[in-house]
C-alpha cells in the first residue's frame, strides 16, 4: 500500500462517525458532496474492496501522526517526557483542571483520538461485510482484505480499551444514524479483540510487511491484547483468564521473534537517508505507517516536530532543514537522562542529538566562529557523581572556555551541575531524533515523509519479558526466565569493540534528497555526539557488556529507580526492570502512556518524575474521560441522555 493511499472514503467515514453520534448537524456537515461518481455499490466489487482497505490503512495507521493527539495519548504525562519549551497542548501532560471531557487547545481536543478511531473501526465494519459478501475466489480479497479488516477493527478496539476502558462495540457498518450506545465492559471489548485479531491471523499471511498487515503483525498485536487483559488495571476481573492469557503471550511472542531478526546496530534503525530507504524495510520491523513523497496524496507525518528543542533563537544559530521545525512541546525528563547506562549503552547517543553545529557566521563576544566547524550548542548529559561544574553555565556568555572542549562555545547545557538546576531549570534539551525528516520541502514543512514504525520486535522480547515475569509471581517458572529476552536486546544495545562512541546520525542525513536547496554551511546537523564531554573519560573502543546475569544484582541505574519508587518484592522490582528497559529500547514510540496505565504504574512514576504532572494526576487518570461530544450526541429510548446517565457513562473523577 505504500504509494497507493488514496482518498474515496470520505463518504463512508462521515457516515460511520455519524452512526455513533459523534458530529452534529452543522451546515458543514450538510453541504457534504459525493465528490467521485461512486457509492456504496462500489465496496461490492473486488476493486472498491482493495480501495477501501487501502484508504482504510491510511485512516487507522498514518491519520494520527498528522495530529499533536499522538503524542498526547501516548508520550504526554509521563516518566518519560514532560513539557518543553512549548506549553501548547499542556493538559494531556500535566492532568490539571484543563484536563476533561471537553478539552480545547490551539492544536487538540478531547474527541479527536476517539472520533478517529471509530472512523477507523467503521471502515474496517464495511470491509469485514464486503469482502465476507462478495461471491470471490480471488485469496487477496477473501482472504488478505477480509483479515485486514478484522486486523484494523481490533488494533483500534485494542487502542480503545487501553485508553478508555469499556466502550461501545460497534461491529456493523451502518446505513443509517444510529443514536443509541451503551458502553461494554472492558471484558467483552478485549474478548473482542482477540476474536478478531485471532481471526486475522488465521487469515493473513506472512508477505509484505512492514508496510501491509501480516500474520507476525496479528501476532505481536493479539501477544499485546493478552497481555493487557493480564495487567494490573484488569485485576479486578481478569483472573480466570491470566495464565492462560500469558502463556499465549510467550508463545506468540517466541513465533514472532523467530522471524523478525534485531537489527545488528541500534543506529541502523534511525539511519533515515532517504524516503523508503533501508531502514524503513528492516527485518526487525513487523508493522509500520507509510508516508509517500507523492505531494498529490497528501499524506503527512508531523513527528519530526514535537520533540524539538528551540535553536535558531540561540547565538550564531539559526532554522534550517537539518535542525527540523522546533515545535519543543516534549523535552525528556530526568528519568529518561539517568535511566541509561551513559558508559556502556549506545541507545541514548544514537537517538538523541547532543551538539548542534554553527549555523550561522557571525562574531559574538570577541570570539569568532567557523560555520560548520565550531559547535553552536553542546548538551552534557553526565553522572549525579560529577563534579566537574561547580556552577550552572551562564549560557549567556559565549566567551567562556569550557574545561571540556577546549573551545568556546556560545551556549552548553548540563543536566547535572553542583547547584542542583539543570536542563529543567530551561526550555532546553537533547531532542530525541527518532523521528527525524529533512526529505521535506521546506525548512517550516511539516509534511513529512518517513514511515513510523508501530511494531518491531524489540517490543516483542520485552512483551514475552514480562508475561516470564507475571508466570514467576503466579508459581510458573522464575523470575530468571525474563532475563533472555531482555539481555537479547540489551546485547544489541551495547557498544562492540572499536565502535566509535562519538559517532551519530539521525534523518536529517536524508536533506541532500529534499528539493528544498539549502547551502551546506547552513546545516546544524553534525555526526557526532557528546558521548565524551559528557563521560569525561578517555577514548573506549573495547567491547561493552550489558548482560543481566542475576535478578539479585540489578544495573545500578535500575536500582535508583526502584528506591526512588520503593519496591521490595521481586515482582515489582522486576516490572521495574523491564518498564526500564522498555524506555531505554523504546522510548517514544507512541506506547509510554498505556504500558504505564494497564500496568497501574502511571501514577508513583509520574509523582517521581513529571515535574508539571506531580502534584496533580490522580488514580483515575489511568483512564482517559469519555468525550464530552459522544455523551451529548447520543440517546436512550428516544430521549438524549440526563445528566445523571452522562455521568453513569464517564468514567470516574471527570
Amino acid at each position: 500500500m505504500k504509494k497507493h493511499i488514496i482518498h474515496h472514503t470520505r463518504l463512508l467515514a462521515l457516515l460511520a462517525l455519524t452512526a455513533l453520534g459523534l458530529t452534529s448537524c452543522s451546515d458543514s456537515f450538510l453541504n457534504e458532496s459525493l465528490e467521485t461518481a461512486r457509492d456504496f455499490s462500489y465496496y461490492n466489487t473486488e476493486a472498491g474492496i482493495q480501495q477501501l482497505a487501502v484508504g482504510a490503512y491510511y485512516r487507522v495507521f498514518a491519520s494520527p501522526f498528522a495530529s499533536e493527539y499522538q503524542f498526547g495519548t501516548t508520550n504526554y504525562g509521563t516518566d518519560e517526557f514532560h513539557v518543553g519549551g512549548d506549553d501548547t497542548n499542556s493538559q494531556w501532560n500535566n492532568y490539571d483542571s484543563r484536563f476533561n471531557s471537553i478539552i480545547t487547545t490551539v492544536r487538540t481536543t478531547a474527541q479527536e483520538p476517539w472520533d478517529n478511531a471509530y472512523l477507523g473501526i467503521g471502515l474496517a465494519n464495511q470491509l469485514i461485510e464486503s469482502a465476507t459478501n462478495i461471491v470471490s475466489t480471488n485469496d487477496a480479497i477473501k482472504k488478505t482484505a477480509l483479515g485486514e479488516g478484522y486486523f484494523m477493527r481490533a488494533f483500534n478496539y485494542l487502542k480503545l480499551v487501553r485508553q478508555y476502558g469499556g466502550v461501545p462495540l460497534k461491529l456493523k457498518p451502518s446505513t443509517t444514524v444510529e443514536l443509541e450506545f451503551t458502553r461494554a465492559s472492558a471484558d467483552d471489548v478485549l474478548k473482542q479483540v482477540i476474536d478478531d485479531f485471532t481471526q486475522a491471523y488465521n487469515l493473513l499471511a506472512n508477505t509484505g510487511g512492514p508496510n501491509k498487515i501480516t500474520k507476525d503483525a496479528a501476532a505481536h498485536f493479539m501477544a499485546k491484547a493478552y497481555l493487557t487483559r493480564a495487567s494490573e488495571i484488569n485485576a479486578s476481573w481478569n483472573s480466570s483468564t491470566k495464565s492462560a492469557d500469558l502463556a499465549k503471550v510467550v508463545s506468540l511472542s517466541d513465533e514472532v521473534i523467530s522471524h523478525h531478526a534485531l537489527a545488528s546496530n541500534y543506529q541502523a534503525l534511525w539511519d533515515y537517508t532517504k524516503p523508503d530507504g533501508t531502514n524503513e524495510s528492516l527485518p526487525e520491523l513487523i508493522l509500520s505507517a507509510s508516508f509517500s513523497r507523492d505531494p498529490a496524496l497528501k499524506t503527512e507525518n508531523d513527528s519530526h516536530i514535537f520533540y524539538t528543542a528551540r535553536y535558531d533563537d540561540l547565538p550564531v544559530m539559526q532554522r534550517d532543514i537539518t535542525g527540523m521545525r522546533p515545535y519543543s512541546r516534549l523535552a525528556p525528563t530526568y528519568y529518561t537522562y539517568d535511566v541509561f547506562n551513559h558508559v556502556n549503552d549506545s541507545r541514548f547517543w544514537k537517538v538523541f542529538r547532543t551538539k548542534h553545529r554553527v549555523n550561522k557566521a557571525g562574531a559574538s563576544g570577541g570570539i569568532t566562529y567557523t560555520a560548520g566547524v565550531d559547535l553552536g550548542i553542546l548538551y552534557i548529559i553526565n553522572s549525579t557523581t560529577d563534579a566537574r561544574f561547580a556552577k550552572t553555565i551562564n549560557n549567556n556568555d559565549p566567551g567562556i572556555l569550557y574545561s571540556v572542549t577546549k573551545k568556546a562555545i556560545p551556549s552548553v547545557y548540563v543536566s547535572h551541575a553542583a547547584d542542583g538546576l539543570g536542563l529543567e531549570a530551561n526550555p532546553r534539551f537533547p531532542s530525541l531524533s527518532k523521528h527525524y525528516d529533512a526529505a521535506r520541502t521546506a525548512i517550516n514543512d511539516n509534511r513529512g515523509m518517513r514511515d513510523e514504525i508501530l511494531a518491531r520486535s524489540a517490543e516483542t522480547y520485552l512483551m514475552a519479558a514480562e508475561a516470564k515475569i507475571r508466570l514467576a509471581a503466579s508459581g510458573s517458572g522464575t523470575y530468571a526466565d525474563a532475563l533472555p529476552y531482555i539481555n537479547a536486546v540489551r546485547t544489541r544495545a551495547a557498544y562492540k569493540g572499536g565502535e566509535d562512541r562519538s559517532y551519530y546520525t539521525d534523518g536529517a542525513a536524508s536533506f541532500p534528497t529534499s528539493t528544498y536547496v539549502q547551502a551546506a554551511s547552513m546545516n546544524s546537523f553534525m555526526t557526532e555526539n557528546s558521548y565524551y564531554e559528557s563521560n569525561n573519560i578517555p577514548v573506549t573502543t573495547a567491547a561493552t557488556d550489558l548482560t543481566i546475569s542475576s535478578i539479585s544484582t540489578l544495573p545500578a541505574e535500575d536500582a535508583a529507580v526502584i528506591t526512588k519508587l520503593g519496591y521490595s518484592s521481586d515482582y515489582d522490582k522486576m516490572l521495574c526492570l523491564v518498564l526500564n528497559e522498555r524506555t531505554r529500547e523504546l522510548c517514544g514510540e507512541w506506547l509510554r502512556w498505556e504500558d504505564l496505565s494497564r500496568t497501574k504504574t502511571l501514577v508513583p512514576r509520574v509523582q517521581a518524575y513529571n515535574r508539571e504532572a506531580k502534584a496533580n494526576i490522580k488514580d483515575f487518570h489511568n483512564l482517559r474521560p469519555i468525550p464530552q461530544t459522544f455523551l451529548d450526541g447520543i440517546y436512550k429510548a428516544g430521549q438524549p441522555l440526563t445528566s445523571e446517565e452522562k455521568a453513569a457513562m464517564q468514567n470516574p473523577g471527570y
